[in-house]
């Protein structure tokens, strides 16, 4: 195939943009390129090359949960019954998905390390989490290879004569991206600590405190845990619907603001 170059040339600096692709404005020239050429997929990774990003034709960012949808149903067609790890802040469609092609899913903690050490203990053939962070041990050796999970990609969407197409596919819902709230040091993990102590969720059909708290309702998700290496408590929520989504996040507004009464929210 043939292959754009885009700040390929090495330079701490970071002059073009900061080298996270779990952003989407860190893809945007990423996009343009796809727009002006006649290149068919966009990929991008991150400044060690251990996390990746991925755009279609039409401009889409596909996020690293919705990858994750790719690359199991691939796996499970030759591991079946296979255990699928992802962290506590990828799509409740996830889950859903993996059982649906034949395979075990394991929701567990945020963090490369802490995935890559479940993967470990249990064997699974995949994992992966929100950030970017792909592992294979399916043909590979269990660490996060954002290169080549993007081999990988390209392995699966050489199989079809429309990549953007089988990408756009995949289950989507309303979301919101990463919010974080920011507080003093070590404050974060007191207040998801008394969330998980006082915090009432009216309708939830689950609530899951493995990292921070994930409220599970039928019609969607809220997410507060505490940032492992900064002072923020990392929001995200997901719905079925616009609706939804504000009711759950009023949910979690109140919730806080019980908490720590008068903080500023980023929602």
């Amino acid at each position: 195939c043939e292959v754009i170059e885009l700040f390929c040339d090495v330079d701490g600096t970071f002059p073009n943009h900061h080298p996270d692709p779990a952003h989407p404005e860190n893809l945007q020239d990423l996009v343009r390129c796809l727009q002006e050429t006649d290149a068919e997929l966009g990929i991008a990774f991150d400044g060690d090359g251990d996390r990746l990003g991925v755009v279609t034709k039409d401009g889409h960012n596909i996020f690293p949960d919705r990858q994750i949808m790719l690359f199991a149903q691939d796996v499970l067609a030759r591991v079946p019954g296979g255990e699928i790890i992802f962290d506590v802040k990828c799509t409740r469609n996830l889950a859903a998905w993996i059982r649906q092609h034949g395979g075990t899913p394991t929701m567990w903690r945020t963090g490369h390390s802490l995935v890559k050490a479940k993967l470990r203990e249990t064997g699974a053939p995949l994992a992966g989490e929100m950030s970017g962070h792909i592992f294979y041990k399916d043909r590979w050796y269990g660490f996060d290879d954002g290169m080549y999970a993007g081999a990988r990609l390209l392995e699966i969407l050489s199989r079809s004569a429309d990549q953007s197409a089988v990408l756009n596919a995949l289950p989507d819902a309303p979301t919101t991206p990463e919010l974080q709230l920011r507080t003093a040091e070590g404050e974060n993990f007191r207040m998801v600590e008394e969330l998980k102590r006082t915090a009432k969720f009216p309708g939830a059909s689950d609530v899951i405190t493995i990292d921070g708290v994930r409220v599970e309702y039928p019609d969607g998700f809220g997410l507060a845990r505490p940032s492992n290496t900064t002072p923020v408590v990392v929001l995200r929520f997901e719905a079925d619907t616009p609706a939804a989504l504000s009711r759950i996040q009023n949910d979690f507004r109140r919730a806080i603001l019980a908490v720590k009464p008068g903080v500023k929210l980023p929602f």
